[in-house]
């Protein structure tokens, strides 16, 4: 039998299996969410992806637009990166050089004193600001942001809005540059920095700098801009608590922070991309490389996440980024793999890296063979 039959017979083998698992971890979503799925390998010559849902008479396609949710922190963080490049901001800078005292003035309160005027780009990027989550954190009466998004579907939240409510009922965990907590207040603040710098809106600098050059047609910032080639597919639905999420003018309290609305095959034109220095140079990615550590074995650069997991040999180590609702944006340098998807499952964030790393076992079984 000739080896590329042969090889071919394995990838078909392998294929069945991958796809075959994700549509059984899908229908056991009790959420009855749509969950799609991307892989590809320029070096193994494959692109196979599946969508499915628990309930068969829900039509769905691996080509539907979904929310990517905190993936857009990615999109964000490479924006600064080319402003960088252009001259126009440095990662060591103070975030004061950029923003208005009324949006500095209390944004920072460690123990009595105010470090707002202390704060870096980078501390922004890589979440070593010590600024609160506004969407995690609780205040005083137990609530956080999300539960408001949930409870009231209908209210449409500002960048401003959100970063005030940091402010007036959060308090900052540690000195700037002290530690680690991952905050989205960080990325509404970039968003405000990048619209500051460039007089331009987020949304057109979304689609000016990266939608735009990379021909990713059927991306936009949701509830600010439309795709440059509106989907044959309606966009994927987001169950909670009876509530879809998708159609929440609540979920607006993720803009700079995460609120692109994408495909698969648009976000891997956008990770190859930054693969493959063509929307940033390398050097410029080493800088975002800036890790600081989340977690035993997980690692935040600017916008980008990095696991090395214990225990595993260096063969399995991924960076990219995830999503709260089960979305995840990864690359494996040594298989060549882009793995690029949503289960759709709120508050669904480590189950997709377990996923991720029994797939690329699959693969390396495959490959040794």
């Amino acid at each position: 039998m000739p080896a590329n039959s042969s090889n071919q017979k394995v990838s078909e083998r392998l294929k069945n299996k991958i796809l075959k698992d994700f549509v059984k971890r899908s229908r056991s979503n009790k959420t009855n969410n749509t969950a799609i799925l991307l892989v590809h390998s320029p070096s193994l010559g494959i692109h196979w992806k599946t969508a499915a849902n628990p309930d068969s008479n829900v039509i769905v396609n691996p080509d539907q637009p979904f929310h990517f949710a905190s993936i857009g922190k990615t999109v964000t963080s490479v924006i600064i990166s080319i402003l960088f490049e252009k001259g126009l901001i440095d990662f060591e800078d103070k975030i004061s050089k950029y923003l208005e005292d009324s949006i500095l003035k209390g944004l920072h309160i460690y123990k009595g004193t105010e470090y707002s005027n202390d704060l870096k780009i980078k501390n922004l990027l890589n979440h070593t600001s010590g600024l609160p989550d506004y969407y995690t954190d609780k205040n005083k009466s137990g609530v956080r942001l999300l539960d408001l998004m949930i409870s009231e579907p209908e209210r449409f939240w500002t960048p401003i809005e959100t970063i005030n409510w940091a402010k007036q009922q959060l308090n900052a965990k540690f000195k700037p540059g002290k530690g680690f907590h991952y905050s989205d207040t960080n990325y509404e603040l970039l968003g405000l920095i990048i619209e500051n710098i460039t007089g331009k809106t987020l949304s057109e600098c979304l689609h000016e700098y990266i939608f735009e050059p990379l021909g990713m047609q059927h991306t936009f910032q949701i509830f600010h801009s439309e795709p440059a080639l509106k989907s044959n597919f309606p966009m994927v639905d987001l169950y909670y608590k009876g509530v879809n999420l998708s159609k929440a003018k609540s979920i607006s309290m993720s803009c700079a922070s995460g609120g692109i609305v994408s495909t698969t095959e648009d976000m891997l034109k956008f990770h190859k991309a930054i693969v493959k220095h063509r929307i940033i140079r390398k050097e410029t990615f080493e800088k975002m490389c800036d890790y600081a550590k989340m977690g035993p074995g997980i690692y935040y650069g600017y916008g980008i996440m990095n696991f090395r997991f214990m225990f595993m040999p260096e063969k399995y180590h991924i960076w990219g980024n995830s999503g709260s609702i089960g979305a995840f944006m990864y690359y494996n340098h040594a298989m060549d793999i882009y793995i690029i998807g949503s289960f759709h499952k709120l508050n669904y964030q480590v189950q997709p890296i377990f996923y991720i790393v029994n797939l690329l076992r699959k693969f390396n079984r495959e490959i040794k063979k």
